[in-house]
Order: C-alpha cells, then structure tokens, then sequence
C-alpha cells in the first residue's frame, strides 16, 4: 500500500463523514454538537464530533479535491 493509496482512503473517509445527515442519522443517536454542550468536548464522543461537523463544514473543497483525483486517475489509469 502506497502513500497515494492512503490519501485516497481517507479522502473517501472524508466524504463518508461529509454526506452523514445531522437529522437523520446523527441526533437520533445523540451526535450533534448541541449533545455536546456539557463541556465534554475533549472525550473520544466529542472529537469524532467535532471531526464528523469538520468535514461538513469543508464539503466544497472536498469536491474539488474529488474532481482533482478523478482527473488524475483518468489520465494516469
């Protein structure tokens, strides 16, 4: 596994994380950063979080990163 194997791993995990809907998927459970205002920000639950709304948060460069690799996997096969 190469290094650009690895980047491509965790922009998918990027995008996986960017697509979770808050209503949906996450408050049921108890994930939204209102659960988190106890000041519980520092536990593992608080930075996965924090991580899962960073990512939302970063959606348009997330896409064009997307469309960079895609055009580069087009051209390098």
């Amino acid at each position: 596994m190469g290094f650009w194997t690895l980047m491509e791993g965790l922009l998918l995990f990027a995008n996986a994380l960017a697509i979770l809907n808050e209503d949906r998927f996450l408050a049921p459970r108890g994930w939204t950063l209102a659960e988190l205002q106890t000041g519980r920000r520092n536990s593992l639950k608080g930075q996965i979080i924090g991580l899962i709304h960073a990512c939302q948060y970063m959606r348009l460069p997330l896409m064009l990163l997307n469309i960079i690799v895609i055009v580069l996997k087009l051209f390098s096969g």
